[in-house]
């Protein structure tokens, strides 16, 4: 029988210095240099008991590093317990379940605790990252963007709320919103809202209430940042409510959000004339053939909506083997959007509505995160969880901002994260009274790992 080529080798099981996930350490570095263990166990004291063995903080951010890992429920932390030298002291099991247990037991307040550390390390992470943060320059010509999108969550068994959902499955329809790293780099979830699986998507209290949970994310949100249409709400036409708009609007707060038009809009096309359509521009501001945009704000009758929207309409032609559907004009598939910010090319702001879709890429970043099942029973439980969902992407995000701003690996996903760096093996050698995490050098992206590593570890928030 021919070799197939791979070593037959001896199997066993014992004791060793060898370690797995080795790159976690990225995380653990990350959750110091944002001093996000210090403020999680500030904010979490009150729910530590005066006799435990474990930070309620420390185990938060244990579960949200599993899940960063790959984890997608509370017993994959266990990943964590097996490497003592990586993670320190790991909580078991059951005292992870009776944490998570009492915190949900006064949800309202440990969501509360937990937005507040977090809103503490993001103002830390951005102040280390300088010109690679997101509100880095932000100007009305150039905003910090924040997308807006909702997503449907299967439940496999009954829990607490699930409810059948519009595309006839049964679960849960969570609101997420995302701050946009722009090309440069993913984004990071500012806020996950959890909501039965029958909640509507153009909810405009919905939407509100998402916008003011992400505004108190940004640091300085009560002064340098917010204000002076220097952050951009995106979102598609699920947002595009007047409700939402003129809540909006006094907010100072610009925005870019999908419209439905009117029935009469191909008599509205009609009279625009030719001359004036301007063609629309591709992903790579290249010139798309066969797209045009143009304004229909002074053909329309707008008293009713907030003052300064604009309505921009795009025509394209469908693209080969694309059946048309009922609201395309002639042939061409037709959209638009409403924004208030009142100068800049038609073709340019269509472009960075239409740089909406990477929220869709942020969305499949959380799923990969924890957010593509919900474990637990009670909905109060599942709340605190998507929270912890939002800190894995929290620290996915700043350790690429903070320690890999010189490499394309800033823009890889979880999957990406997981193959390459995550996982390079190790083994712990103990010298003196020095302890070595001594990477395999034939890993390929080993040095890359130890690079960024030392990079977090120079930043590392003053005890």
């Amino acid at each position: 029988m021919k070799s197939t080529g791979y070593p037959r080798l001896r199997v066993s099981s014992s004791a060793t210095a060898a370690v797995g996930q080795a790159g976690g350490v990225l995380l653990t570095e990350t959750v110091r240099a944002t001093g996000l263990d210090r403020t999680l166990s500030t904010g979490l004291a009150r729910w530590r008991k005066a006799t435990a063995v474990h930070d309620p903080g420390k185990v938060v951010a244990d579960l949200a590093i599993a899940l960063a890992l790959g984890g997608d429920a509370l017993a994959d932390v266990a990943v964590l317990r097996g490497e003592s030298g990586l993670y320190g002291s790991v909580a078991s099991d059951p005292t992870v379940s009776r944490t998570i247990a009492a915190l949900a037991a006064d949800a309202p307040a440990a969501l509360r605790a937990i937005d507040t550390a977090r809103a503490a390390a993001r103002a830390r992470a951005w102040h280390l990252a300088g010109g690679h943060a997101p509100d880095h320059d932000a100007s009305v010509g150039n905003p910090l963007v924040i997308d807006l999108d909702a997503t449907l969550v299967t439940a496999h068994s009954e829990k607490e709320n699930a409810a059948p959902t519009f595309k006839r499955g049964f679960g849960f329809h969570p609101l997420a919103a995302f701050v946009d790293h722009g090309a440069a780099g993913t984004g990071e979830p500012l806020a996950i809202m959890l909501r039965k699986g029958n909640a509507g998507s153009n909810t405009a209290a919905d939407h509100i209430t998402v916008v003011r949970d992400a505004l108190a994310q940004l640091p300085g949100h009560h002064g340098r940042t917010r204000g002076s249409k220097k952050i951009l709400i995106r979102t598609d036409g699920a947002g595009g409510t007047k409700a939402l708009l003129e809540w909006l609007t006094p907010q100072r707060l610009a925005y870019s959000v999908g419209f439905t038009l009117p029935e009469n809009t191909p008599d509205l096309l009609a009279r625009i004339p030719e001359r004036v359509w301007a063609p629309a521009l591709d992903a790579h501001d290249q010139v798309r053939d066969g797209a045009w945009v143009a304004e229909l704000t002074d053909l329309m009758d707008l008293t009713a909506w907030p003052a300064g929207m604009r309505v921009i309409v795009r025509k394209e032609r469908p693209h080969p083997g694309a059946q048309l559907r009922f609201e395309d004009v002639d042939g061409m598939r037709i959209t638009a959007f409403v924004t208030n910010t009142p100068a800049g090319q038609l073709a340019d702001l269509e472009l960075r509505h239409r740089r909406r879709a990477r929220c869709e890429d942020r969305i499949r970043i959380a799923k990969d995160t924890g957010l593509r099942n919900l474990p637990l029973k009670a909905f109060a439980q599942n709340q605190i969880w998507c929270a912890i969902v939002a800190l894995a992407g929290d620290l996915l995000a700043w350790m690429g901002m903070l320690a890999l701003t010189d490499h394309q690996a800033r823009r890889w996903e979880p999957k990406r994260l997981r193959l390459r760096l995550f996982t390079i093996p190790a083994v712990i050698a103990r010298t003196g009274r020095r302890t070595w995490l001594r990477l395999n050098q034939r890993a390929p992206w080993a040095s890359l790992t130890a690079q960024a590593i030392t990079t977090l570890r120079a930043r590392a928030a003053p005890t």
